[in-house]
């Protein structure tokens, strides 16, 4: 019923997904904030990964640079330049802790049928060339046929960095 090839891909998609997996349960799980962006990052780093085993370079490239680097210290930064006052977290109680656990189970067991019911077509032919250098052609598509959404997002991006330098100076005065 199960065939499994224990490759060097297999591994290391098992790593990653213990990786994410494992991130993301300490992420929720941590009560200081600094652990969980760096719980948050490490899932970044995971996803990274997963994107280089699909062959995606420049994916798990941005992934690292803008996710897991640039996010990641910005959310730090955040923390550090607000207010925290040390107090208690709520504690959490034992009915709302066992229906998450009964939710997240059902979920995992519908979605579990549903991938092993479905049968999904192979497709006829590769979406790019197999020599094709994916990086140049995400360039190619970027600085050609959307040209004007990258620009439009660079000055939206640009913009809000003014804003919260602006908000940021008000609160110092």
């Amino acid at each position: 019923m199960f065939n499994f090839n224990f490759s060097g891909e297999f591994v290391a998609f098992f790593v990653f997904s213990v990786l994410i997996i494992s991130g993301a349960v300490l992420m929720v799980s941590f009560t200081k904030v600094v652990h969980m962006v760096v719980s948050l990052a490490a899932v970044f780093i995971g996803i990274a990964g997963m994107f280089v085993l699909l062959e995606a370079e420049f994916l798990a490239f941005v992934q690292v640079l803008i996710y897991a680097g640039a996010v990641s210290i910005l959310m730090i930064f955040g923390i550090m330049m607000t207010k925290h006052q040390e107090g208690e977290a709520e504690q959490a109680k034992p009915l709302r802790e066992t229906l998450t656990a009964i939710g997240a189970l059902a979920l995992f067991g519908i979605l579990f049928y549903a991938i092993r019911q479905s049968e999904f077509p192979e497709p006829e032919q590769p979406l790019m060339p197999s020599s094709a250098d994916n990086t140049m052609e995400i360039g190619k598509l970027l600085f050609t046929g959307y040209v004007i959404p990258f620009e439009l997002v660079s000055v939206l991006l640009t913009v809000a960095f003014i804003g919260a330098i602006v908000l940021a100076k008000k609160e110092a005065e």
